[in-house]
């Protein structure tokens, strides 16, 4: 195998797929570090799968390569990567019990009796299931399979571990106290991890780093608190969270106007002279306290509605000096109740600069 000198653990190098003419993934590179845990995150049939699949080894790309640790791993089968594998649908085996299923890989790797079953302890202990060896899969919950599937993974103790949306059959509850439960378990034996998901929230509490793909390419990587706060591209800013979208045309360097009014804001560079732009600020971004002559970015809005969503109140807001769309505001209760923000109401908000961000138009 070619060896190259290596700073991470697993590297994916200009990675493309074809589908006939179909390009499912356009030259994808990244690397992942060792103990860390990294999202692959977009919507459905944006090639995130297709990839992890060509990681496993169970496609194979048509341009490009894998590295582990240096080594070109690209021709090899799955069974000699060394990864653990967690299905979408668990793929536990229903004729084997919990411990059966958990020990199963151990038993290629020529483990004697005491030690299979110090193992299978050892892991159903770690996943909070330490009296379910002796039951089958059809007795467990959906959370308690999961656990299982993943005891089963982690077993014979592999270099990386791939995560294939194995949250996404659950509901919403299990899933948000699982994602955790997945988290600590991943840093307590800090192995390496790839999860692919389309859940923004999942991405954003769980992973180092997020891998943020489109249309078969890749759109930003960074940080969970970089992918939301400073979005590279459209796309990003409006899949990952909330976001308001207003469009208006640059007037000068760091000046935008929208409707008929003009904003502040910080990042115009690489934008043409009066370019036609889309801005865009988060809803709780938007300041319902303005006041005074000089605030900034300041505009009076009518509100139209507000709605209750447990731990705060999304007011949305119509421009009443500017051509513009509706926008929303995220309003802390206390607020709420302070300032009277209800339907009909008059209002002054402002729209902080270093909080707004500037994209072309297409």
């Amino acid at each position: 195998m070619t060896v190259k000198p290596v700073s991470s653990y697993l590297q994916v190098e200009n990675v493309w797929k074809l589908f006939g003419t179909f390009a499912a993934l356009k030259d994808v590179s990244f690397d992942v570090h060792i103990g860390e845990f990294v999202c692959l995150l977009g919507p459905s049939g944006c090639g995130k799968t297709t990839l992890l699949r060509i990681v496993m080894g169970l496609e194979t790309q048509t341009r490009g390569r894998i590295l582990r640790e240096g080594g070109d791993i690209s021709g090899l089968p799955p069974a000699d990567r060394d990864f653990g594998i967690v299905f979408q649908s668990y793929a536990l085996f229903p004729n084997l019990t919990v411990f059966d299923n958990v020990a199963y890989g151990l038993h290629s790797r020529k483990m004697h009796g005491a030690q299979i079953r110090d193992r299978v302890e050892e892991l159903l202990t770690l996943i909070g299931m330490p009296d379910a060896g002796r039951k089958y899969p059809a007795q467990l919950s959906g959370g308690q399979q999961q656990r299982v599937a993943l005891a089963r993974a982690l077993a014979p103790s592999p270099s990386l571990l791939l995560l294939d949306e194995p949250l996404s059959a659950l509901d919403a509850r299990l899933r948000v106290r699982l994602r955790h439960e997945v988290r600590s378990l991943q840093r307590r034996l800090r192995v390496t991890t790839i999860l692919v998901t389309h859940d923004q929230e999942e991405a954003l509490t769980m992973a180092d780093h997020i891998v943020v793909m489109n249309q078969g390419v890749i759109e930003q990587i960074g940080t969970p608190m970089e992918i939301y706060r400073d979005p590279r591209t459209a796309f990003v800013a409006d899949f990952v969270g909330e976001m308001n979208f207003l469009d208006g045309q640059l007037v000068a360097p760091g000046r935008v106007r929208v409707g008929g009014a003009e904003l502040q804001c910080m990042l115009t560079d690489g934008l043409g002279d009066h370019a036609t732009v889309r801005i865009c600020f988060r809803p709780e971004d938007v300041d319902v306290r303005a006041s005074g002559a000089g605030t900034v970015n300041a505009m009076p809005v009518e509100i139209t509605a507000v709605d209750f969503l447990g731990s705060f109140y999304r007011a949305t807001l119509r421009p009443t000096t500017a051509d513009a769309a509706e926008v929303r505001a995220d309003v802390p209760i206390h607020l709420q109740r302070e300032l009277d923000i209800a339907p009909g109401r008059m209002i002054t908000v402002s729209l902080p600069s270093d909080r707004i961000r500037v994209f072309a138009r297409d």
